[in-house]
């Protein structure tokens, strides 16, 4: 097998080194550190990673916790192919794909979670309802809210649910870029990242 496009230890790979499909989202780079940082991993952890997208995470993820097992998401046969090309493209082999529609494939997943990355999915509540009910004790909760309404809807469902120790994070990131003889700072659609724990 060829040796990985990104040979360190350290989170945060290129965007540009993951292979992409046209309107397939993809978790850009300094949005994927704060989120990976909120997951709060284990070397042996299990996250389900649900609307998993280009599958940077599970790539990530895969690097950073080589004893654990993560399950992406997905429902879109592409896409599902998508992850695994780039599974393979960074030598990543402790990824499971499931294609599935959430909530109603959770169930059947083969392990429960102990980590759950929601970064996707149009019922949203009962997404995180339905992974919340089967997350370990102790488990933690990361989605992201592209829009306002999604904001609310995780951070009402968090109430909701009890969770503890919600933490709400808002990125706001600007990259370097040339254009033509200039160099301008171009702003990230920005993102919030929210996190909440399960007490039993």
């Amino acid at each position: 097998m060829a040796s990985s496009p990104w040979p360190y230890l350290s989170p945060g790979i290129p965007d540009l080194l993951f292979e992409r499909l046209p309107g397939i989202p993809m978790t850009n780079r300094e949005t994927r550190i704060l989120l990976i940082s909120q997951l709060r991993l284990q070397a042996d952890t299990v996250l389900w990673d649900i609307g998993a997208g280009t599958g940077t995470i599970p790539v990530e993820v895969g690097l950073l916790c080589p004893k654990g097992q993560i399950i992406a998401v997905e429902r879109d046969e592409d896409v599902i192919n998508l992850i695994q090309a780039n599974c393979d493209r960074f030598a990543v082999g402790n990824v499971e794909i499931i294609q599935g529609n959430a909530p109603e494939c959770l169930q059947d997943l083969p392990a429960k979670p102990q980590r759950v990355c929601i970064e996707g999915g149009r019922p949203i509540r009962e997404i995180l309802r339905t992974a919340w009910s089967l997350l370990c004790p102790q488990g933690r909760v990361v989605a992201t809210a592209a829009s306002l309404e999604n904001l609310y809807a995780i951070s009402e469902t968090f109430a909701e649910l009890q969770a503890r120790n919600v933490e709400v994070v808002q990125s706001v990131i600007n990259r370097l870029e040339t254009r033509g003889t200039h160099q301008l700072f171009t702003a990230v659609d920005p993102i919030f990242i929210l996190s909440g724990e399960k007490s039993d």
